[in-house]
């Protein structure tokens, strides 16, 4: 009897007991809770987002490469070691606009040669001359793939060739490095060579072309490379404009700065002679 008396007497306590902690812990106070909530409502989760930008970026510069290397720009008349790979396959559209607003200068110096026929050598001269030093960086004028690095004793020299997003081909000559090689994909302003005095060459120059379907269209047409931009943001190429394009001769650089100390170099002359 005592024994039972006992047991029922421990389990009311244990009871007891378990209702004061439940009770208890019911009772914290307000603003207890509200920090806890707080904290948890707070808690964000751990990233690293340049990590994810950075990422992101990658991705989207390998698919616009992917994107680029698989569209049919590189897929025609691509393995040719010709500067002009279509012959006489093509001929001047009826009508294309050709998007050059994304260009680059390949290098900053000043046109030394005109596009044109030279009566001196008896040939025609398909490009510009830009001036340069030997070692200068030479760069990508507009986005595209590489198709030739090549070399010609009686030529070009040292020279590269660039098939471009927008469909037209540059080429760049007389170069003394190359720092790309044959299918290589470059963004426009990318460096692609140093420049030379190689080849059929007078004097360290950069030899600049543009060609759509490898008929060469002269560049100073596209580019007023005065001020380093296109004249307009998109070349209409047709019969009319290649026609316009291969008697285009860029305004001569200003002379009045020269003339000006040579009007003054001839009245110093004078007046030290009157001196005398």
């Amino acid at each position: 009897m005592k024994f039972l008396k006992l047991k029922t007497l421990l389990a009311t306590l244990l009871i007891s007991t378990a209702a004061f902690s439940a009770d208890a812990q019911l009772k914290l106070p307000a603003s207890h809770t509200n920090q806890h909530n707080s904290l948890i409502a707070n808690q964000k989760p751990s990233i690293n987002p340049f990590k994810i930008e950075n990422n992101d970026l990658l991705l989207n510069q390998i698919k616009e490469r992917e994107a680029a290397m698989n569209n049919e720009i590189y897929a025609s008349f691509w393995n040719s070691d010709r500067v002009n790979p279509y012959g006489t396959a093509v001929t001047i559209p009826e009508h294309k606009d050709i998007d050059v607003s994304e260009y680059t200068t390949p290098t900053p110096g000043h046109i030394t040669s005109n596009y044109g026929y030279r009566s001196r050598f008896g040939r025609m001269h398909y490009g510009i001359d830009l001036k340069l030093q030997v070692g200068d960086t030479v760069r990508a004028a507009f986005s595209g793939k590489v198709r030739l690095t090549k070399y010609e004793r009686r030529g070009y020299g040292y020279y590269v060739v660039v098939r471009h997003d927008n469909g037209l081909e540059t080429v760049y000559g007389h170069l003394s490095r190359f720092l790309v090689k044959p299918d290589q994909y470059v963004k426009a302003g990318e460096p692609i060579a140093l420049g030379g005095n190689t080849g059929r060459s007078t004097g360290a120059h950069l030899h600049f072309e543009t060609r759509y379907l490898g008929i060469p269209i002269n560049p100073a047409a596209i580019i007023d490379f005065e001020n380093g931009v296109p004249h307009k943001d998109v070349f209409a190429f047709d019969k009319r404009t290649y026609g316009k394009s291969q008697k285009y001769t860029p305004a001569r650089r200003s002379t009045k700065k020269y003339a000006s100390r040579k009007r003054k170099s001839t009245r110093r002359t004078t007046t030290t002679t009157a001196k005398k």
